[in-house]
């Protein structure tokens, strides 16, 4: 006699499990502690079998019926249902591996190590907040450059349009990362280009035109603010550094003797190495007989123990009538590299090094702080050459090209 919900409902454990009968096979195990399981009991190659349907009242008389059903359908097709269900639960298994936010994280972990904490948390942040909520779980090998730009319109249509940008890009990083270990077979990201509406803001202000910042550096010579802020003014374009890593300069980091400054880039998290053109020791023999007893080069004004405020350059620069259209505390590393490349004709690779990015060198590693040292001493004596002689309004050169 087929069961009914009242009498599931009403029956109670034993002291031995016991089965209750539906129809074709399917039964109810009542267990001592109360437990009410759903079981199938089926032939297959000759072989008597049970296989598991849920637990009541999770699964209910109907839903244990439909899936009795369902797996009876296997049978007439010549398929074990306990081998289905395996198969299945092993796809889902590889799919759960090889979705997006696997891999990404496993990208993540990769090659987070080599980038500082700041930069690194920010990308993860990213990820969890913007990504992972839509194509987090979705097997890689299926989402759509559609699915994609639908992702990144959530992060536009918030007015975070250079984050929407950014997260593409780091999208594109996991994608060709899959592609690279066997995980997929390509990035749907090449096929979005132009999707989103450009991001006009993404650079720095920098004064590049060699005419103006023969102007600029006289206005700096002419800045009536503090020593410290003055004598930072006047080294920032000649070791062109971020301007955080100029603020957190240390002196136990300076050897002047040698003309050097030795840090650990704080993008990167890498040591970097920048000689010191004679005119850069010059300012720093002369910041040193003020703030050479404490930590920093430039210590805060309210403490010794602290690092200048963030805002100080910056400040700076808007009393001396510098728009924060037209040069940032950033744009002195623009400023060198532009003219460096494009005016002194020097090497791209000695740019690039000095500025502490990641250039490969022949023996496979993505940065090596004393690579090409003596050619970027040689660079760095004549790039501080040449802003003496804009300065005093000498050899100004145009820019060659699209740098103009």
């Amino acid at each position: 006699m087929p069961l009914t919900n009242t009498t599931i409902h009403n029956a109670k454990p034993a002291d031995r499990p016991y089965k209750l009968f539906d129809e074709r096979g399917l039964f109810l195990l009542i267990t001592p502690a109360g437990g009410k399981w759903w079981r199938l009991k089926y032939r297959f190659d000759g072989k008597e079998k049970t296989l598991s349907m849920g637990v009541y009242p999770d699964i209910g008389l109907k839903d244990a019926r439909e899936r009795r059903d369902e797996a009876r359908k296997l049978l007439a097709l010549g398929t074990d249902p306990s081998d289905n269900r395996k198969a299945v639960k092993s796809v889902r298994a590889d799919r759960a591996a090889n979705s997006f936010e696997v891999l990404a994280r496993e990208w993540f972990d990769k090659y987070s190590t080599n980038w500082a904490k700041t930069h690194s948390d920010r990308i993860i942040a990213r990820f969890e907040r913007d990504v992972f909520p839509w194509i987090g779980g979705r097997p890689i090998t299926e989402i759509t450059a559609p699915e994609l730009l639908a992702t990144a319109r959530k992060i536009e249509g918030r007015g975070a349009l250079e984050t929407a940008h950014r997260a593409l890009s780091t999208c594109g990083q996991v994608f060709r990362y899959a592609v690279a270990t066997g995980r997929a077979e390509r990035d749907p990201t090449g096929d979005l280009r132009g999707a989103l509406p450009p991001y006009k803001g993404g650079h720095f202000a920098a004064i590049t035109d060699p005419k103006r910042v023969g102007q600029l550096l006289r206005e700096i010579d002419g800045y009536q603010g503090t020593f410290a802020v003055n004598c930072a003014l006047r080294l920032a374009p000649l070791v062109f550094v971020r301007p955080g890593e100029l603020r957190f300069a240390q002196w136990a980091d300076i050897d002047l003797d040698a003309a050097e400054w030795r840090y650990t880039a704080t993008k990167t998290d890498t040591p970097h190495i920048v000689p010191l053109a004679t005119q850069a020791v010059v300012i720093l023999r002369e910041l040193h007989a003020v703030t050479g007893h404490g930590q920093y080069l430039f210590p805060g004004g309210r403490s010794p123990k602290r690092a200048m405020s963030d805002n100080a350059i910056l400040a700076a620069l808007r009393r001396m009538g510098i728009a924060k259209d037209e040069m940032s505390g950033h744009g002195f590393r623009a400023m060198a590299r532009t003219i460096l490349d494009e005016v002194l004709g020097v090497r791209p690779d000695l740019i690039e090094h000095q500025l502490a990015h990641a250039v490969r060198d022949p023996n496979g590693r993505a940065y090596n702080r004393t690579a090409h040292l003596p050619e970027r001493r040689k660079m760095m004596q004549q790039w501080a050459d040449y802003l003496d002689k804009l300065k005093t309004g000498a050899e100004v050169i145009p820019l060659r090209g699209e740098a103009a």
